[in-house]
């Protein structure tokens, strides 16, 4: 199905804490065109997650900063990114997480169903820091995501803090491309296949759904079930469930796929296997993986989602993961390129550039050689 050039964003279906974006003017223009919000853009139903080239931008009046600790260079950088947004865009209201370290000049701001609406989320630190920001918005859509480097890692994370003007002016004015990363929704059953009300149900997750053996000395034994119908059983130290998304993380760890993040599918990867045979597995994201914990299982399961301790499922109880309805819009930095920026003859156009290829060559050095460095420097010309 073609995808008209809008923001491709799920927003037929969004819950209150998002609000439907709006065509923003260029700036020469917008003394003249008034406000901004009375002509929207028409609403698109996405149902691939990819790259679409955003026409009109996202014209956003409320902006949530969500960062990681505050420390000296992540102050500064809060500061410099709010003298230049409350000075080039005055009408914009920024909003914080409330947490003792809020920064001035912003109004606190508290997740769930009643939830003041937000229309692009400004991250600054490092994977987690995104990580974290999806966990915001656990039950229903996300508002399109800028991220900025300031972690470890950064695999994540487009854009480095030096190039912020260029990248909010971009995000505000439409000169950008979103690639939908897939989220991961859960529901629990008890033995009966009865739903359990947990206060983690229908959470949606970025990275992984994590089943494990916690601090028991025992294996796992876990059924597993693909669209209601046995796969296998599985001993071992524990399952895991990622997103293309996820699969760099935990499951790359466990020894999984490296799996594109525009692709839809859905990753299960066992955590030391007691069978040398047990192999990861990539599904459809239409599957439904069902992990039952086997009644002949020496221990109970701990369920972690992105790293986050959550559930706890004993012998006979199962949980259920499936594709959410609900992905992460990430703008990437190939899109806020000008063509001035690129040299002659050497990468792509802007909105071409495959973020992905430049990161897993860069941060995770994929297939790099094991040559020494001492030798590289003795043979460098």
């Amino acid at each position: 199905m073609m995808i008209r050039k809008t923001l491709p964003l799920l927003y037929s279906s969004l819950r209150p804490s998002v609000r439907l974006p709006h065509a923003r003017p260029p700036k020469a223009a917008r003394s003249l065109a008034g406000c901004s919000s009375q002509n929207p853009v028409p609403v698109v139903r996405v149902t691939r997650r990819h790259k679409t080239r955003v026409a009109q931008g996202i014209s956003p009046r409320a902006v949530l900063i969500v960062n990681k600790l505050r420390t000296k260079p992540v102050v500064d950088a809060i500061s410099t990114l709010l003298k230049y947004v409350h000075e080039n865009y005055p009408e914009v209201q920024v909003y914080h997480e409330d947490r003792p370290d809020i920064p001035e000049g912003v109004k606190t701001w508290h997740p769930g169903p009643d939830a003041e609406p937000i229309d692009l989320v400004i991250t600054l630190g490092g994977d987690g820091t995104i990580l974290h920001a999806s966990s915001l918005f656990k039950t229903g859509a996300v508002p399109p995501v800028l991220s900025f480097s300031m972690g470890t890692l950064g695999f994540l994370l487009p854009f480095h803090i030096d190039d912020y003007t260029k990248a909010i002016d971009s995000a505000f004015e439409g000169r950008i491309t979103v690639l939908h990363r897939m989220r991961l929704s859960c529901s629990f059953q008890d033995p009966g296949g009865e739903r359990i009300d947990t206060q983690c149900d229908d959470w949606q997750v970025m990275n992984e759904i994590a089943l494990h053996r916690g601090s028991s000395p025992h294996l796992n034994t876990i059924d597993v079930f693909v669209d209601g119908q046995h796969l296998t059983e599985a001993v071992s130290d524990g399952l895991i469930v990622s997103t293309p998304t996820g699969s760099t993380a935990y499951s790359l760890s466990a020894g999984g796929p490296i799996v594109h993040p525009s692709l839809s599918a859905i990753v299960l990867t066992p955590i030391c296997p007691r069978s040398l045979s047990f192999r990861p597995l990539v599904f459809p994201s239409s599957s439904a993986i069902t992990l039952r914990i086997s009644e002949r299982s020496r221990a109970s399961a701990g369920l972690s989602m992105d790293g986050q301790v959550s559930h706890v499922l004993k012998p006979g109880e199962a949980v259920t993961v499936r594709a959410s309805l609900y992905p992460i819009p990430c703008i990437n930095r190939s899109s806020i390129s000008e063509p001035a920026d690129m040299l002659e003859g050497e990468g792509a156009g802007p909105g071409k550039e495959d973020d992905w290829v430049r990161d897993i060559n860069n941060l995770l050095q994929y297939n790099a050689t094991f040559r020494s460095k001492a030798l590289t420097r003795h043979l460098r010309p």
